[in-house]
């Protein structure tokens, strides 16, 4: 459009689907002093010429690039209904068609008389770039998606249902969204015990996926879970008592998923949040000394694993931690005395010298 005439690009901006319009464009605007040269298909236009242009917008296509690193090209082909959009956890319904760049087509669901394809987003059962094209669309929303190699089918050789996928390829769906069901969030729910059966449930998921050692995806779901019982004021006293073992759990375990995936400033805040709710928490001590370890806070570490020996003086796990942590504090306190020693050493060197150049021979008087 811009080679058409620079000025379309900015005109279209400003207008609404099926306006139309009749632009008076000056030639700073338009083609300028060089004009435009004749085509097969459009006349020559002289430099410095003043066009007058009928223009009506018909239709758009959204062009958008998602995914946290921006990497994934979304064009919606049809507008979907309302606002809402599928969640994490989300079961949806889609009509979909996967092509090589060359047009082979590897997979395709949900035509030709067959039911939707279903699945639930967030758990693996697609790849990652369908999935997050799915999580920004609407009900009845039809979508095309270039997704690349590392949101797509990887550096592995993949057979699908209709073709192979070579390895790193870059691949394009297009995609309908048929409908979904949202996962239900804390405010969804009726009861206080539904909040605390919800969060278990959740903390449940995040366990089977820190033991798959994906620990990114464990976070998310004991983030969730922590959410359904954030508030309790209104929870019984046995209900609090209840939400309170499940936040407990919910805390440590997202911990442990921080120090895996090296957030130790979040690791420290979760234990600490443990240990409000319980001072004693061996637990939350050993891993709040982990992550202070990590960030070479090395005394505040000390004093974590020290108080978890004095409550549980036989747990192997945080005497062989403290164990470490001596080796660590002499490793530290060696190093600092070298430096020190030697910035001491290079001070005195300077202040040697330095008193030598300002040293004056004793005057002698020659009139005595």
């Amino acid at each position: 459009m811009g080679y058409f005439c620079p000025a379309l690009s900015k005109a279209v901006k400003t207008m609404k689907k099926g306006e139309k319009v009749l632009l008076t464009v000056k030639p700073q605007y338009g083609f300028g002093e060089q004009g435009r040269p004749a085509s097969e298909v459009e006349a020559a236009v002289p430099p410095n010429s003043t066009l007058h242009i009928d223009l009506e917008l018909v239709s758009w296509k959204t062009i958008t690039l998602i995914g946290d690193d921006k990497r994934i090209l979304k064009k919606v082909l049809k507008e979907g209904e309302g606002y809402e959009r599928p969640n994490d956890g989300a079961v949806v319904r889609v009509r979909l068609i996967g092509k090589l760049d060359d047009g082979t087509v590897f997979t395709k669901k949900g035509h030709e008389g067959d039911e939707p394809f279903e699945f639930k987003t967030d758990e693996e059962q697609v790849i990652e770039g369908l999935d997050t094209t799915v999580l920004t669309m609407k009900k009845g929303e039809v979508a095309s998606a270039r997704i690349p190699p590392e949101h797509a089918f990887g550096s592995t050789e993949t057979k699908l249902d209709i073709a192979m996928v070579p390895p790193n390829s870059t691949v394009f769906y297009e995609v309908d969204l048929v409908s979904f069901e949202k996962e239900k969030e804390s405010w969804d729910l009726k009861s206080n015990a539904e909040n605390i059966e919800a969060a278990a449930k959740k903390k449940d998921e995040g366990n089977a996926w820190f033991k798959m050692g994906k620990y990114a995806k464990a976070s998310k779901r004991y983030e969730k879970a922590a959410k359904y019982i954030e508030y309790d004021s209104s929870f019984s006293e046995d209900e609090k008592k209840q939400s309170k073992a499940v936040k407990i759990s919910i805390k440590l375990n997202n911990a442990a998923c921080k120090l895996k995936l090296k957030d130790y400033k979040e690791a420290e805040k979760l234990c600490a949040k443990v240990l409000e709710l319980e001072s004693t928490n061996v637990k939350a001590l050993y891993r709040r000394a982990q992550a202070y370890t990590e960030l070479v806070d090395l005394e505040l570490a000390e004093l974590d694993i020290k108080k978890a020996l004095e409550i549980d003086p036989d747990n192997r796990e945080v005497k062989v931690a403290y164990k470490a942590l001596k080796d660590k504090l002499r490793e530290y306190n060696k190093r600092d005395a070298k430096f020190y020693g030697n910035m001491f050493a290079k001070w005195r060197k300077t202040e040697n010298a330095a008193g030598k150049q300002n040293a004056q021979p004793m005057a002698i008087d020659s009139t005595a």
